[in-house]
C-alpha cells in the first residue's frame, strides 16, 4: 500500500482519508493563490448540493419533530441560535450539542428513539423549497451541451433519513446519478470529519471527476465548484475545500445571524472550534500534521467567493458563466 504521510499504511480507509485532507489542502491554497491573482472568479463546471433545508423542506420538519420532544418535558421550543449550531452537522455532533442546552431527563439514546419515531411520521412530508425543480431542471439541461455544469448531492443526512426524505420525490433526486450522492454516514468520510470540514464537498467532486477521467475528460477543480448550502457549517465547509459556495438560508436563520452575513460567506463564523472536535479527532490532530491541514482554509471577508440569496428562484446562471441552452 503506498504511503502520503512517507509511513506504510495497511489500512485502505485511512489512505483513502488522508488522500481528502491533502486534496483540501492543496485546493484550499490554490483558492487563495487564485484570490490573490485575480480578483474573479473561475466559470462553474459543478454544482454540489446540500440537502436539508435547502432543496427540500426537511429542516422545518426537524424543529417541528424536536420541539415535540422538548414539549413532553416542559422545555421551551428550540430557538434559532441553537438550531444554527445543529444544521449541517452529522447527527453524533448534533446530538451533543443539543444535550447540552436542553439538558432533559433522558439519555441521548431516549431521545434518539423518540426522535426516530417521529421522523418516520414527517419525513416522508418533506416538500422541495420554492425554485429548487427548475433550478435543478436548467442544471441537467446542460450536460447536452459542449459546456456542461455536473451536480452532485453532499449531504449529512444517513441513508435511513436519506430514504424517508426522498422516496416520495423520486422525480426531483433523479437529477442526482447514484454515483454523484454522498450521504452523511458514507464510509468514505472519516470519522469526526463531517461539516464543517470539507471532506464531503471534495468526495462529491470526486465522484464527478472520477466519470470525466473515465471520458478523457478534463477534471473540474474545487474552485470550479459552486456549493449550494442553507447551513453556517456547510458553508464553512464548502470555503474549506477551496470551492465557490451559495447560501440560502432559513429567514430564522439570516435572523440570528443578522450582522454577520459576510463573515458566515467567508466561512469565518468558527463552527469547527477546537472545543468542538471530537477526542479522537483531537488526537489525530496532534499525531498527524496531515489532519491540521486537511481542516482547509476558510476565505476573506468580501473575498466574492460566497454569496447570499433567499431564493432560489430565478437563480442568475449568468453570474456564474452557466449557460443554460
Amino acid at each position: 500500500m503506498p504511503s502520503i504521510t512517507g509511513c506504510a499504511i495497511s489500512n485502505p480507509c485511512v489512505l483513502i482519508e488522508q488522500t481528502f485532507c491533502l486534496l483540501s489542502f492543496h485546493a484550499v491554497n490554490r483558492q487563495h493563490t487564485i484570490m490573490e491573482q485575480n480578483k474573479e472568479t473561475p466559470r462553474i463546471r459543478a454544482c454540489l448540493f446540500d440537502m436539508d433545508g435547502l432543496l427540500i423542506d426537511s429542516e422545518d420538519k426537524y424543529t417541528m419533530i424536536t420541539n415535540e420532544v422538548l414539549q413532553m418535558y416542559g422545555k421551551p421550543n428550540l430557538p434559532w441560535s441553537i438550531k444554527a449550531q445543529l444544521q449541517g452537522r452529522p447527527q453524533p455532533e448534533a446530538s451533543k450539542i443539543f444535550h447540552d442546552w436542553a439538558k432533559l431527563p433522558i439519555t441521548p439514546e431516549g431521545t434518539a428513539a423518540k426522535q426516530s419515531s417521529l421522523q418516520a411520521k414527517y419525513f416522508p412530508l418533506c416538500k422541495p423549497l420554492p425554485g429548487v425543480p427548475a433550478l435543478l431542471s436548467s442544471l441537467v439541461s446542460t450536460q447536452s451541451t459542449d459546456q456542461p455544469c455536473y451536480i452532485a448531492l453532499a449531504t449529512s443526512s444517513n441513508s435511513r433519513n436519506f430514504k424517508l426524505k426522498t422516496d416520495h420525490l423520486t422525480d426531483l433526486f433523479a437529477a442526482f446519478p447514484q454515483a454523484h450522492r454522498v450521504l452523511g454516514d458514507d464510509p468514505r468520510i472519516g470519522k469526526g470529519r463531517g461539516k464543517p470540514l470539507p471532506d464531503i464537498y471534495l468526495l462529491a467532486l470526486e465522484t464527478i471527476n472520477e466519470d470525466l477521467r473515465s471520458k478523457g475528460q478534463p477534471e473540474i477543480k474545487p474552485e470550479e465548484c459552486l456549493v449550494f448550502e442553507d447551513a453556517v457549517p456547510g458553508v464553512e465547509a464548502g470555503r474549506r475545500a477551496g470551492m465557490q459556495v451559495v447560501w440560502c438560508p432559513h429567514p430564522g436563520l439570516l435572523e440570528a445571524y443578522k450582522g454577520r452575513e459576510e463573515e458566515v460567506l467567508a466561512g469565518l463564523t468558527g463552527s469547527h472550534k477546537e472545543e468542538e472536535k471530537t477526542e479522537w479527532e483531537k488526537e489525530a490532530g496532534q499525531l498527524q500534521e496531515w489532519r491540521v491541514q486537511g481542516a482547509g482554509k476558510v476565505g476573506v471577508l468580501g473575498d466574492g467567493w460566497g454569496k447570499l440569496y433567499n431564493t432560489l428562484e430565478d437563480f442568475p446562471f449568468a453570474r456564474y458563466g452557466i449557460q443554460i441552452p
